[in-house]
């Protein structure tokens, strides 16, 4: 998978939250969510069906629209991207930096050790 765009982004989210949806659904969500115009969903609907992230059901009297990538596959490759793009790969560097710059809850501290505990767990197998 690609990464996605902002734009694209934004038609997924609609899709994730309840799909299959018609045309006007989605044109309705993007004008209340982004202020898009009719024009500016249906051309970006038509574009990521050509792209294979969407499927476009005509077979009725209304198009119907649903998601081929799921969300959590999408947020996975978008991380990596980021990761590698802003920090190297680095995990270390991006939490560090988080750190620095973000004040965390004691629960946010519990829950970070969590996660490492089980990712040493892991390793160790």
């Amino acid at each position: 998978m690609r990464e996605l765009s902002e734009a694209e982004w934004h038609v997924l989210e609609s899709l994730w939250a309840d799909s299959p949806k018609v045309g006007n659904q989605i044109v309705a969500d993007m004008e209340i969510r982004k202020g898009w115009c009719r024009s500016t969903t249906l051309t970006m609907l038509r574009r990521m069906t050509e792209k294979g992230l969407i499927f476009c059901d005509d077979s009725g009297k209304m198009k119907t629209y649903t998601t081929l990538i799921c969300r959590e596959d999408a947020v996975k490759k978008e991380t990596e991207s980021f990761l590698n793009r802003v920090y190297q790969g680095s995990v270390s560097m991006l939490l560090n930096n988080f750190v620095e710059k973000q004040r965390l809850s004691a629960g946010d501290i519990k829950e970070l050790r969590e996660l490492l505990d089980q990712a040493k767990e892991q390793n160790e197998r």
